[in-house]
């Protein structure tokens, strides 16, 4: 029997946008990864426990005043996977996997797909 292909999922943690759903989940959908959207730290945090199969973990850095210690609580929760930190003006993140611009959603596609392979290939077999 075939095993099926899965598309890799990722848990989004960033503030709830006012009118209109992310602009990153929809680029990060439109290319076809599998996104599980969480507008809280509390919510992003139940989301790492109810999903700990997730292939990696974004976080947005207005989440939450303190980014190290929301990267160290992941940690604690999800150990083995990776971290993405989205930051204004590309600044660093210390203690993330990865660190891109807040304002470019691209260059995280762009990430994501060097380190989790491009899912729009396993449609096209």
């Amino acid at each position: 029997m075939a095993r099926p292909i899965v598309r890799p999922i990722f848990i989004i943690g960033e503030l709830e946008p006012g009118q209109a759903l992310s602009v990153r989940k929809l680029v990060i959908e439109t290319a076809k990864f599998n996104v599980i959207t969480a507008h809280s730290v509390a919510e992003m945090l139940e989301s790492a426990k109810r999903y700990p199969a997730v292939d990696a973990i974004i976080i947005h850095s207005d989440l939450d005043g303190n980014l190290p210690l929301l990267i160290k609580q992941v940690r604690d929760i999800v150990p083995d996977k990776p971290v993405i930190a989205l930051t204004p003006n590309n600044s660093t993140a210390s203690t993330a996997d990865h660190t891109v611009s807040s304002h470019d959603p691209h260059e995280l596609v762009e990430l994501l797909r060097e380190h989790f392979g491009d899912p729009r290939e396993i449609d096209s077999k």
